[in-house]
């Protein structure tokens, strides 16, 4: 099983591909290929830069990556209770090419943050709008306050409780594509 695992943001120290990757990588026997969204550069979208270089040569990769993989994972950063503006660009490129830039595949979708809010935000709007990009949405999961709950050193979670709600969205992921 291939699985593309991504966190919706081009920040260094980016909590939400921590969070994509760890999913991802819970998925026994997975072939998981973590990318990060810095290496998906576009310029800002809209119609007149679209006329002047045609299709984000980024856009285009994202697609394909997405095209060769089996599952997807997202975890979705949230600023000022939307997209990440680096996401929202890239994605916005995306469309533009294949509205149905998810392909069909099988997602879980993610999202945290280092306050008490988890993004639950961002991440309704993704899940809301997930069927009209070709997104199956198997589970998603708000996992707030991140650094309270999650030790970056080891990489794990301190509760169970939200290890086994982790678990329990990624085996609704491999139940699908078994």
């Amino acid at each position: 099983m291939k699985v593309v695992a991504f966190g919706a943001s081009t920040s260094s120290t980016s909590i939400n591909k921590t969070l994509a990757a760890y999913a991802a990588h819970q998925i026994p026997d997975a072939d998981v290929e973590v990318i990060d969204l810095i290496d998906f550069p576009a310029p800002l979208f809209s119609e007149d830069v679209e006329k002047e270089v045609g299709h984000s040569e980024s856009a285009q990769k994202l697609i394909a990556k997405i095209g060769r993989a089996d599952a997807v994972v997202v975890s979705f950063a949230e600023h000022n209770g939307s997209y990440t503006a680096a996401y929202k660009n890239l994605f916005d490129w995306a469309t533009r090419i294949d509205r149905n830039v998810f392909q069909n595949k099988p997602v879980v979708y993610l999202a945290t943050s280092p306050g008490p809010g988890g993004a639950q935000t961002v991440l309704a709007s993704a899940v809301g709008s997930a069927p009209y990009f070709g997104a199956d949405v198997k589970a998603s999961l708000s996992i707030p306050s991140f650094y309270d709950v999650f030790d970056v050193e080891s990489n794990e979670f301190k509760e169970s409780e939200l290890k086994g709600k982790v678990q329990i969205a990624v085996e609704a992921l491999v139940a699908e594509v078994v």
